[in-house]
């Protein structure tokens, strides 16, 4: 039994490739997505390896003894594979997007949501038992969105022979909803991600500050088409070893996951497992656990999916709260 949870937020530092195995369309390495809504989506099972690769790297430096640091990791996320004596005491549910960057005539990008990506992180913080007091708003039409007071996004336009606050993400033309009390909705929310989701450093004052500013919330239907065309997809040439020049028909498309997106999944602990027959004297419970993860995984970079030569796969992880 889980007896801890946290929330945890991944912030992508650099394109992220989560590799779904398989194609069926023109990209050759697509991304993990979602069979149901087609968000994108890191595995839980390839989280937990690379948490496992930093922690135990950190354990070792903090013990100074390789073996110690070895031992605390098997504690904890259990024994390596082929050596399955017990289970782990940790568990992360796959990453969910929150936050995805969209190209904006102004300010650059804008961090675009949806109704379903908040409900969803809503119900996980209630889940874990975090404070989260602003309610899920949902959108009048398609077309309309939700932005705060002060974004400096909005352009007055002509439509149907009204002026109209309008915003421009990709080539589509958004209307901003004006009354008070969903721009104040909209406040709320993106002061509470500025303050759980993104590290407290000051190398990221300037993304908390955006988040706040520059929160749009979209309709389900239009965060579905952005989380699904405007991810960044990469040309690589397969270069042949002996001659040096790229490979016949060696030229492949690979999807990722852009910089600036904001993912979330829940850990949980329970007490340290243990080997069948042996007693519980030493045993770590579930706060000692939680404790470490938080101690060795909170605002640390990790890398997660492919490409890690290539410099893919950086993500701040935070633990809220």
């Amino acid at each position: 039994m889980f007896e801890e949870k946290r929330l945890l937020f991944l912030y992508c530092l650099s394109p992220v490739h989560m590799g779904a195995g398989q194609a069926i369309g023109v990209v050759d390495n697509p991304i993990q997505r979602e069979r149901h809504t087609g968000h994108p989506v890191f595995a839980g099972s390839g989280l937990k390896g690379a948490f496992r690769d930093v922690f135990e790297q950190l354990a070792k430096q903090e013990a100074g003894n390789a073996e110690a640091g070895r031992k605390l990791t098997f504690d904890v996320f259990g024994p390596e594979a082929g050596n399955a004596e017990h289970a782990g005491a940790v568990s992360f549910t796959d990453a969910q997007v929150v936050l995805f960057p969209v190209r904006s005539l102004r300010e650059s990008f804008v961090y675009a949501t949806c109704p379903t990506a908040l409900a969803r992180l809503k119900r996980a913080g209630e889940l874990v038992g975090a404070n989260i007091s602003w309610a899920v708003p949902e959108l009048a039409k398609d077309d309309f969105c939700i932005v705060s007071d002060n974004s400096g996004l909005t352009i007055q336009a002509k439509l149907n022979n009204n002026t109209a606050d309008t915003i421009i993400l990709e080539s589509f033309q958004f209307v901003v909803e004006t009354e008070t009390t969903r721009k104040k909705l909209v406040a709320d929310i993106a002061s509470w991600l500025s303050d759980c989701a993104l590290p407290k450093d000051d190398s990221y004052k300037f993304f908390r500050e955006k988040v706040k500013k520059h929160l749009v919330i979209l309709s389900n239907t239009r965060f579905d088409y952005f989380v699904q065309n405007a991810t960044t997809v990469e040309p690589h040439v397969r270069i042949d070893d002996a001659t040096g020049t790229a490979d016949d028909g060696g030229l492949f498309y690979t999807e990722n996951v852009p910089p600036e997106a904001l993912f979330f999944s829940v850990v949980m602990a329970s007490q340290q497992r243990v080997k069948r027959g042996e007693g519980s004297n030493g045993v770590k419970n579930a706060k000692d656990v939680m404790g470490y993860l938080e101690r060795f995984l909170d605002n640390q970079v990790v890398q997660v999916g492919g490409d890690a030569t290539n410099g893919r796969g950086l993500v701040m992880v935070t633990f809220a709260g």
